[in-house]
């Protein structure tokens, strides 16, 4: 006598389910996966741009608050002198900084020359827009970027240069996607107007 034995087995509605089920838990794994990957890199950048920014609003804030004078607005470059550490009252190159903004508006950074540049220019020349490329065919020159890419940077003076005595710099930062505005405020601590002759185009005098 023979004895017939049914295997239990799935029946094709059941493997069904089974699929749309697996199926929507690797969808709800990769979304997971995809949505904690967009977070770690916006949180990256987030750091990274935060960085920038406290970079930027250290170095230029301590360069315009304890500058001399501000020079001049040539192009979209800003003029500073920096310092007279050799005390003979003349704007050396080595001792000024040009904060730059780039043609389009879009970035802030630091030129400077080298140590040995010694020659002394004066506050007319400094307003000319062709005088920077003049010197950087001379001197050689370094930069520093304290932030490659950015939005609408501008500055308002309370004056101008080099009667200027407060500077405000403004621009847009894109943070995740999303434009932020900032904007730092600084004012002339150590003002060197006695240096000027009358109508403010030339240095003419020393600290005593």
């Amino acid at each position: 006598m023979k004895t017939t034995r049914y295997m239990k087995a799935f029946t094709l509605v059941e493997l069904l389910v089974t699929l749309v089920v697996t199926g929507i838990i690797l969808s709800a794994v990769a979304t997971l996966a995809f949505a904690m990957s967009s977070a770690t890199r916006d949180s990256d950048d987030t750091i990274f741009k935060e960085a920038q920014l406290r970079q930027a609003r250290l170095r230029i804030g301590e360069l315009i608050r304890n500058c001399k004078l501000i020079c001049a607005a040539p192009g979209n470059d800003l003029v500073v002198w920096q310092a007279d550490p050799n005390n003979d009252g003349d704007i050396n190159v080595r001792e000024l900084v040009y904060i730059e903004r780039g043609d389009d508006l879009n970035t802030l950074r630091l030129c400077q020359f080298s140590p040995a540049a010694a020659d002394a220019v004066t506050l007319q020349s400094l307003a000319a827009a062709t005088t920077k490329e003049s010197l950087v065919s001379q001197y050689a020159e370094t930069y520093a970027t304290l932030i490659p890419v950015c939005e609408d940077v501008q500055f308002h003076l309370d004056a101008a240069p080099p009667f200027t005595r407060r500077v405000t710099l403004s621009f847009r930062l894109i943070e995740n996607g999303t434009a932020h505005p900032y904007e730092m405020n600084m004012a002339l601590r150590g003002w060197a107007g006695n240096l000027l002759n009358e109508a403010g185009d030339a240095v003419v005098g020393d600290d005593d």
